[in-house]
């Protein structure tokens, strides 16, 4: 294999065979490819595209650049569910025990958080006692007994995929839609899951910015799976104001919380069951996602979806004391910011408020980076409902060190009052490969 050879030939515009492909993956896992020369590739690729067929062998290839996850011993469809990442999206911590309280089982690997999106294990990690890191033999006996186990993805998992990342994060290729598509896709079939439920955001506080742009990832994703054997139910969503009500791990954490006792924010909890219902259906627990909406609602009504995440919680070394008891935020140092005039939330700008949060340690600029899981803050309104002049607007959590006045300050400026009621949507698209 001569790199120099595929580089140039995707430079011109040629199709690369799936052996060329599988070749340079398996030479640059290996550290045959140096990073020059698949940067170079990379950059061939965002300016030159690949086909349908060579994204498919790039996520082939770099699902088994390592060893991929075996869930046969696990009875049942097991379902996968991957966001593409936004503020306030603490939809899988609520989604999870939903889909396995109706008898989905559930084997969910998570990331870190990097930049303003937040991470799944950051915020299990704010759970005292909560063990991100389990052996993939504790990781499947999990789910066998309780039929749901939430844990940090292993370095093992298509490692191709790691290394890509990285270099297209340093070199201006992130935004190449074959390299987005089959990054995400080739984790997902290489975790061992049989379903798929894809949530791929849209808007300003979203990677993409329009919803073209996202529709067109949406079905790139849907397409890879269905050749790989998976089911795909797909929805692209919109990330222009924050999608809950809380920025912060901890906190983020209690508002998942209050969602499965029925008493979340309503764009959040909207989401979440139609997210959750998609994976119950995707489960085979339900024929369509309409019921497999209903089947969510019953879970959190009855009780059984709360129970579920305590279960999970206690399996992985958690403390469950706190659980529908008290909130997991630390509110020594918290801050009120409260409405400067009367009228309507009109807007909340997503990536400001997350910046923020960073700036008070609760996010991640490299992926080295340590951060504080009890920072954050809390929305006490959401886009297009009233408020009164003087009533809390938001609540920041920090410590003693930080200059929470000057920060609540800062907040204030990034949520606009007027009089208009603005209405944003939540889900523009969806796709199920089922009826391709």
């Amino acid at each position: 294999m001569n790199a120099e050879r595929l580089i140039e030939k995707k430079r011109d515009g040629g199709v690369l065979t799936d052996e060329e492909i599988r070749a340079l993956i398996e030479g640059y896992t290996a550290g045959r490819v140096p990073d020059y020369q698949m940067a170079a590739w990379c950059m061939a690729v965002y300016f030159k595209g690949l086909t349908a067929r060579e994204t498919a062998a790039l996520t082939r290839a770099m699902a088994d650049s390592g060893p991929r996850a075996d869930l046969s011993s696990i009875p049942g469809v097991k379902v996968d569910k991957h966001s593409t990442g936004g503020v306030g999206d603490t939809v899988t911590l609520i989604t999870a025990p939903i889909a396995a309280a109706a008898g989905v089982p559930i084997a969910k690997l998570s990331g870190r958080s990097l930049g303003f999106t937040g991470g799944t294990v950051d915020k299990l990690s704010a759970i005292p006692g909560y063990r991100t890191a389990l052996s993939f033999e504790e990781f499947v006996g999990q789910v066998r007994r309780c039929g749901i186990a939430m844990a940090g993805q292993s370095a093992d998992l298509a490692p191709a995929d790691a290394k890509l990342y990285a270099l297209r994060d340093a070199t201006g290729t992130v935004e190449s839609l074959p390299l987005i598509a089959s990054s995400v896709m080739s984790k997902k079939i290489a975790s061992g899951a049989d379903a798929v439920v894809l949530d791929v955001k849209c808007g300003r506080g979203a990677f993409m910015k329009e919803e073209r742009q996202a529709a067109a990832l949406m079905e790139e994703m849907t397409a890879l799976g269905r050749a790989a054997g998976l089911r795909v139910i797909a929805f692209v969503t919109d990330m222009n104001v924050p999608l809950g009500m809380a920025i912060g791990n901890s906190v983020e954490v209690d508002e998942a919380v209050e969602v499965l006792m029925g008493r979340g924010g309503r764009r959040l909890t909207t989401l979440a069951l139609t997210i959750a219902g998609a994976m119950i259906c995707a489960g085979e627990k339900a024929e369509t996602l309409a019921e497999g909406r209903s089947m969510a609602e019953e879970m959190i009504r009855s009780g059984r979806a709360l129970a579920k995440f305590k279960e999970c919680v206690a399996a992985q070394g958690g403390d469950t004391s706190w659980i529908g008891v008290r909130p997991l935020t630390e509110e020594t140092y918290a801050h009120t910011v409260r409405a400067a005039r009367s009228g309507y939330v009109e807007d909340i700008r997503p990536v400001e408020l997350a910046r923020l949060v960073m700036d008070m340690g609760g996010g991640r600029a490299t992926k080295d980076d340590e951060i504080d899981l009890s920072v954050g803050l809390r929305l006490w309104k959401e886009p297009g409902e009233a408020v009164t002049e003087g009533e809390p607007l938001m609540t920041l959590y920090g410590r003693e060190d930080l200059p929470m006045e000057a920060l609540g300050r800062r907040a204030a400026e990034m949520v606009e009052i007027g009089p208009e009621q603005n209405v944003f949507p939540l889900v523009y698209r969806m796709a199920d490969s089922r009826d391709e």
